[in-house]
């Protein structure tokens, strides 16, 4: 059965459209009752990032969890991986990330993690589901039963000493002038100052928020002021984090941008090195480019794929045991350290080996050259485009096209009615070729 409020990364929408008090309020009842198991005193902790509407949805959420007899921790701004990690930690029964990650500021959603951090199934999901639209009346907590709920203070120096814990004894930055763009997003605290104790030399950008500017031309998605203030400090890399801060890109000396594909291959060679890569691979998204693959192959390692979206990336690192994996969006997931993806730990271990190698961050994290990617959007309003008779032919023919010389992906998306159209290969202008026919197709379909 289709669900009607999770997606591919918990509940998300428009802040007072999809995302409404009510529905919070509906989602901490019904969450609460599925993660009350035994008879001890169950508590959740719930963090958030920096929008306006975090106020009002953690307001709701409070009131639907102590309904029901659970006891809520607030820790406040705070990133999705320090939450997951805190509900580990804190021996909570349930973890709540208020966030829309890299979505604008009017955009928000909810995200859980079960006691050992990790994201809900999609059976527990459902359960949920049944729970948000089901009638819960009859089993709130008794007056004397009900939930408290009180805030943290002291979270923010626990995460930055777990992210300084993912790093060798010892390990120092000094001498490394780092810029850090926080997107006015959930890490603009403990991002700098992790980095700060550890000895580098921060400047910071997108670290003054104000309910509004969240993503807003600052952080991954929007690089380009991170690219400009390195040029112009002179630093030896830059750091662009995104809202919610669990995932991350690079910026080198030279004010380029690098993306996951390439982190994840800076890392896996430097796990391999130290002998700490298990599977002897990696696991990635089929967006991934091949040149990664490539890469990979020719140090004697394998890239897995899997669908778009980091929880499939996770499910299937824990289900076969790799140890590292990600998106060439940039999350980074590392599950030596975390449960989810962290744009700060694995910024952290990429720094350990630029400062290792004593070589400049454009060298380091130049690890293959990118094949041609080209990708496009066609937006429809209903129907599905890509059961379409003309469609289908314009894909088979795109295909014979590229032939063993690239590959064309089409999807999609899991949180807008978007198609996404995906080609890649060693010819750039037979790739434009085959994704315009393919995508013309698509919006003769969807128009």
């Amino acid at each position: 059965m289709a669900r009607k409020f999770f997606g591919t990364d918990g509940i998300r929408g428009r802040a007072n459209g999809t995302i409404t008090p009510e529905l919070a309020l509906r989602v901490g009842m019904a969450a609460g009752l599925v993660f009350q198991r035994g008879d001890h005193r169950h508590r959740v902790v719930i963090g958030k990032d920096t929008r306006l509407s975090g106020y009002m949805i953690e307001n709701a959420l409070v009131a639907g969890f102590t309904s029901v007899g659970m006891d809520v921790l607030l820790l406040g701004p705070m990133p999705t991986p320090a939450v997951a990690m805190l509900a580990h930690s804190m021996r909570a029964d349930l973890g709540v990330m208020i966030s829309a990650s890299h979505n604008p500021y009017d955009d928000n959603g909810i995200k859980l993690f079960g006691p050992d951090g990790y994201k809900l199934s999609d059976e527990l999901e459902s359960r949920i589901e049944a729970l948000i639209v089901g009638d819960v009346a009859g089993k709130l907590a008794d007056p004397s039963q009900m939930g408290r709920a009180k805030r943290i203070e002291s979270v923010h120096a626990r995460y930055i000493e777990f992210a300084k814990g993912t790093l060798p004894r010892n390990q120092s930055f000094d001498g490394l002038r780092v810029v850090v763009d926080c997107a006015n997003g959930a890490a603009y605290r403990v991002a700098p100052e992790a980095l700060w104790e550890l000895g580098c030399e921060v400047i910071t950008i997108g670290d003054k928020p104000d309910g509004f500017n969240i993503n807003r031309e600052v952080g991954s998605t929007a690089p380009e002021a991170l690219m400009a203030k390195v040029r112009e400090v002179r630093a030896d890399i830059g750091i662009a984090l995104d809202g919610d801060a669990d995932r991350v890109l690079i910026v080198d000396e030279k004010g380029h941008l690098v993306d996951g594909d390439q982190l994840m291959a800076v890392v896996a060679e430097s796990f391999k090195e130290d002998g700490r890569l298990s599977r002897g691979g990696i696991v990635a998204t089929v967006m991934s480019n091949l040149g990664l693959e490539r890469y990979l192959g020719s140090i004697g390692l394998t890239l897995d794929r899997t669908p778009v979206g980091d929880r499939y990336v996770l499910e299937h690192m824990r289900a076969n045991g790799f140890n590292v994996g990600g998106e060439q969006s940039g999350h980074i997931i590392l599950s030596d350290y975390s449960t989810t993806g962290d744009g700060l730990v694995a910024a952290l271990q990429l720094l350990a080996v630029v400062q290792r190698r004593q070589r400049p961050v454009s060298e380091v994290c130049h690890r293959f050259d990118a094949l041609p990617q080209v990708l496009k959007n066609v937006r429809y309003k209903n129907g599905r485009p890509l059961e379409n008779d003309a469609v289908l032919k314009a894909i088979a023919a795109a295909e014979l096209k590229l032939n063993s010389h690239g590959r064309l992906l089409i999807r999609p998306s899991g949180t807008e009615p978007v198609i996404r159209v995906m080609g890649e290969g060693d010819d750039r202008d037979l790739v434009e070729a085959v994704v315009n026919d393919v995508v013309e197709a698509v919006g003769q379909a969807a128009a």
